[in-house]
């Protein structure tokens, strides 16, 4: 029998431990005690640095944005004496570098002064025949520096300021000069001599023609156009002119503007009415409409914005408005309000247009100076600058700096911040009625080769182009990723399973710069070629897939048992690949047959536009970079349903299909949200394959064949070439905070999705 007492030590003997003894493990404890405050002090630091630097970069993001929310600021700085103050002051200029004040007076001269002093620096008297006298002045858009000055003998004179600059001893010098683009031999207008009581005159837009347009002591409207030739060899220049007589206005005119086509002549008169006349034909000049541009009231002010397209009118009442020729339906066109600024509450005296902007700066007679801006229909200033009334206001081509002249002949000297007008809340989210168009739309067009261009930065064409792009790559990604999931998760066997996940998660790591060449360069030609292939292929392709299902359950027993379970998705491969090539090889005789041997062209033929790079590219294309995000976690949630749920349901008699639907999806489906929020997030910020797959076309519509642009792709093209600081460059930092926020939101919900996902399954 065998002994099985265990061995003690003898009495008297001691034995050693092998457990540590108290001292020891005190010293064990606090020594983890030490790594585990370590460890939760870098988790949290680690936890605190991720929000740090999120927070950073939205601080900072509207740190470069906030400017434009600032309004305009005016701060006077001298005030002094015009040169020549008893002489009423027909027109106030400075010059771009804001050291220059120009004063044109009913003397005839053309006065130059210090800006900042008042001290006269030169000036130039206009040439006359005889001893008649000044009766009218008349300005050009500003930035052509272009004036007349009618006489009472029925001539006129069309004189251009300039400036040349010299650096003796490299200090800047600017020496102003008058020149006679029709020459200084005064113009006769009128033949029958009768004074020129009102003025107009417009340089042609491109071109050497001009236009003088002039109302007579007797009521006539005359119209001289005026080309000029220079000869190369003596520089001289030779004025043709033709004058005509226009059909009369209704009222007493006070003010008349000519377009920078030399098509069109407006005629302000005594009653707020303006009439308008087609000269496109000056032989032929007819009076094409009358309308009431005052409201009521007497205007007292108007003023071509730059581009000569737009008119702003003032009234004695202080309402400002912007007007503009609007072209309807049968290619006609009429004078249309378009919008209102903040009333002054006192009569409008002078309305000085930016050189650049469709900005403007009105003074009333009040004393108010108003600062305004017509595209985003913003007043930025209106406050009082003076206890008297103000005649004459004048901005510096450079935006900064004014001049204004009150009713004592002093002038004031003042310096203006306003660096972001043409930005607001309506200009960047709402529809904004442009120069030339027949109605408001949303447009995205930031730049041009023209000086009179008016920039527009609606941000709704690149926000619904991001959400457009996103919503069909996620129509394309999600029935492929959330059914191949649930296939591969719950019915594919585990060998198998080893080969496709790891498989399509690799397909994360596509650099997306190929995907997107790959679909520009390649896709979408072949697309557009195979147009009823693709399309039959989406349609019926799961129709194939169904009948193939339905004829496997119909094959004898023996025969479907050769197949092991979860191995039947291996014999879709060669059905898909068949039927693809199937459909390519019959496109061009689905197109004979259907489509007259062009979809792309019977697209065309009911009204839909198709674009080579378009939404279906993007879709697909951005569709290969999104199935492995949302593939990967939702073939997480499904795997970890709790195997006991399955088994129970499979024990009650389901079958593995109801088991599916009713077990299964509902216990994985905050899993499978989850996984489409960060697969929509994906697509959301997706920028490459944007770029390289669509025609980057800015437009509101969501529209399959017609392309897009996001606010990714935007930023990638554009901040690299703006200015910094510009209103361009905030809008693009702008767009970029919009983009964070919203990527910030859709994580934030698949994160909350996340950890109920992970406290639902803990209780299990």
């Amino acid at each position: 029998m065998t002994d099985t007492t265990p061995d003690l030590p003898a009495p008297g003997k001691s034995s050693k431990s092998l457990l540590p003894d108290h001292k020891r493990r005190q010293a064990l404890r606090k020594k983890r005690m030490r790594r585990d405050k370590m460890s939760r002090w870098g988790i949290t630091a680690a936890g605190y640095g991720v929000v740090l630097a999120l927070a950073t970069i939205f601080i900072y993001l509207f740190y470069e944005v906030a400017p434009i929310l600032r309004g305009a600021t005016v701060t006077p700085q001298d005030s002094y004496t015009l040169p020549d103050p008893d002489a009423q002051t027909y027109r106030l200029l400075l010059d771009r570098y804001e050291e220059l004040g120009i004063q044109y007076t009913n003397r005839g001269q053309a006065v130059f002064f210090d800006a900042n002093t008042g001290v006269e620096l030169r000036r130039f008297t206009m040439p006359v025949t005889g001893s008649a006298d000044v009766t009218s002045f008349g300005a050009a858009e500003a930035i052509s520096n272009t004036s007349a000055f009618g006489f009472s003998n029925g001539e006129a004179v069309v004189t251009r300021h300039a400036y040349q600059i010299t650096f003796p001893d490299n200090v800047r010098q600017i020496l102003p000069r008058m020149e006679y683009p029709l020459g200084e031999e005064p113009l006769v207008i009128d033949e029958q001599g009768s004074a020129l009581r009102v003025i107009a005159v417009e340089n042609m837009q491109r071109g050497a023609g001009m236009a003088v347009a002039a109302v007579t002591e007797d009521g006539r409207l005359l119209l001289a156009n005026m080309t000029t030739r220079t000869n190369l060899l003596t520089g001289a220049t030779q004025v043709s002119r033709t004058v005509n007589t226009l059909p009369a206005i209704p009222g007493r005119a006070q003010k008349l503007l000519i377009d920078k086509s030399l098509s069109n002549l407006f005629v302000l008169d005594d009653s707020g009415m303006v009439h308008y006349y087609d000269i496109s034909t000056p032989a032929q000049a007819r009076l094409v409409q009358s309308v009431d541009v005052g409201g009521g009231s007497r205007v007292t002010a108007a003023e071509f914005l730059v581009g000569a397209v737009s008119i702003v009118f003032g009234t004695e009442q202080g309402e400002l408005s912007q007007w503009f020729l609007v072209r309807d339906e049968q290619n006609q066109y009429s004078l249309e309000e378009v919008r209102q600024f903040n009333s002054h509450g006192a009569a409008i005296t002078s309305i000085a247009p930016e050189y650049t902007r469709k900005g403007f700066v009105a003074v009333d007679a009040a004393g108010q100076l108003g600062v305004h801006y017509a595209t985003s229909a913003r007043t930025l200033f209106l406050d009082t600058v003076s206890d008297d009334p103000l005649q004459q206001v004048a901005i510096s081509q450079i935006n900064t700096g004014l001049l204004w002249l009150d009713a004592q002949g002093d002038v004031v000297s003042a310096d203006m911040w306003n660096e972001h007008p043409q930005l607001s809340w309506d200009a960047l989210w709402n529809k904004v009625w442009y120069e030339g168009r027949a109605d408001p739309e949303y447009i995205w067009q930031s730049s041009s080769g023209s000086d009179e261009f008016e920039s527009k930065f609606s941000l709704m064409p690149l926000t619904i182009g991001t959400l457009k792009a996103a919503f069909y790559a996620m129509l394309f990604a999600m029935p492929l990723a959330i059914a191949g999931a649930i296939y591969t998760a719950y019915f594919m066997t585990p060998k198998l399973r080893g080969v496709v996940k790891p498989s399509i998660e690799i397909m994360e790591a596509l650099p997306t710069v190929i995907l997107g060449f790959l679909a520009g360069l390649w896709l979408a030609p072949f697309v557009e070629s195979h147009l009823p292939a693709i399309f039959s292929f989406f349609i019926l392709m799961p129709v194939m897939m169904l009948l193939f299902a339905y004829l496997w359950g119909q094959l004898p027993a023996q025969f479907r048992n050769r197949v092991p379970d979860g191995w039947e998705a291996a014999l879709m491969v060669p059905l898909i690949l068949v039927f693809g090539t199937v459909c390519i090889q019959l496109s061009p005789w689905v197109e004979i047959w259907f489509f007259d041997g062009s979809m792309r062209q019977w697209f065309t033929d009911i009204g839909i536009t198709y674009d080579q790079r378009n939404a279906l590219i993007v879709g697909i294309a951005m569709g290969f970079a999104v199935i492995p995000t949302i593939f990967s976690i939702a073939e997480d949630a499904v795997f970890t349903v709790p195997r006991h749920l399955t088994q129970g349901s499979l024990a009650l008699g389901a079958t593995r299909w109801q088991t599916v639907m009713g077990v299964v999806l509902p216990t994985a489906s905050p899993g499978i949200f989850s996984a489409v929020m960060m697969g929509f997030g994906r697509a959301v910020g997706e920028t490459m394959i944007v770029l390289m797959a669509t025609g980057n076309s800015p437009v509101v519509n969501f529209n399959i064949f017609e392309g897009m642009r996001t606010l990714s792709a935007n930023i990638a093209v554009e901040l690299p070439e703006t200015a910094v600081g510009s209103s361009h460059f905030r809008v693009l930092f702008l767009a970029a905070l919009v983009l964070l926020a919203l990527t910030f939101v859709v994580n934030t919900i698949a994160e909350i999705i996340r950890q109920r996902l992970r406290l639902r399954y803990s209780n299990l």
